[in-house]
């Protein structure tokens, strides 16, 4: 049994959805940044932090990984060559992605306003675009971005690509669109997304 501490309205859906695709038990402490739990587990109280038995890991993207390699799933293996192409596009996504729109959260109501600079979303959109195309280049024609089966990088860039749109950034790429639609009709997203919004 795992234990997921993070609103599913924050990084935490990721952990959420991939506790739904790989058919795990678990129990939600809907913590917001900061709040007693969150601040227990992580020393900058930032969230997910997913609670495994008396051990906490903490960051979605550790989690992730964690949770599909311990249980083969969503996941190439660590040492061949898929694994190696997985991970590029993880870290590409963190990187050039999830980077940017946290760092336009952080300038837009995240740090006190005297610490923001609103005109680095500016920058951020043109850099985002230059991503996007990037990305969309190297999924070409697949299904997913490691091919015929969904893995860790899918999640994170579905997630990214939900944020990036109620964040303002424009997603101007046909491919993409149909990329995330394909994700967000799959049984698990559904039923994580419903946790998050319930009816």
């Amino acid at each position: 049994m795992y234990t997921l501490v993070g609103s599913p309205k924050t990084r935490a859906f990721r952990v959420l959805w991939a506790l739904e695709e790989l058919g795990l038990d678990y129990d939600i402490i809907p913590d917001p940044p900061k709040g007693e739990t969150a601040a227990a587990l992580n020393p900058t109280g930032k969230i997910p932090s997913l609670k495994v038995g008396e051990d906490a890991i903490i960051d979605s993207v550790a989690i992730l990984q964690f949770l599909a390699d311990k249980h083969g799933s969503l996941t190439y293996a660590a040492g061949t060559i898929e694994r190696a192409h997985q991970d590029s596009f993880t870290h590409f996504i963190c990187d050039e992605i999830d980077g940017a729109l946290w760092t336009a959260a952080r300038n837009s109501f995240i740090n006190p306003e005297d610490r923001r600079v609103p005109a680095i979303k500016d920058v951020l959109k043109w850099e985002m675009e230059r991503s996007i195309k990037a990305l969309e280049e190297r999924l070409g024609d697949d299904e997913f971005l490691m091919g015929d089966r969904i893995t860790v990088p899918d999640i994170l860039l579905a997630h990214c690509l939900g944020w990036m749109r109620s964040a303002g950034f424009p997603l101007e790429s046909d491919r993409l669109r149909a990329y995330v639609k394909r994700l967000i009709g799959r049984e698990a997203y559904k039923r994580a997304d419903a946790i998050r919004n319930p009816a």
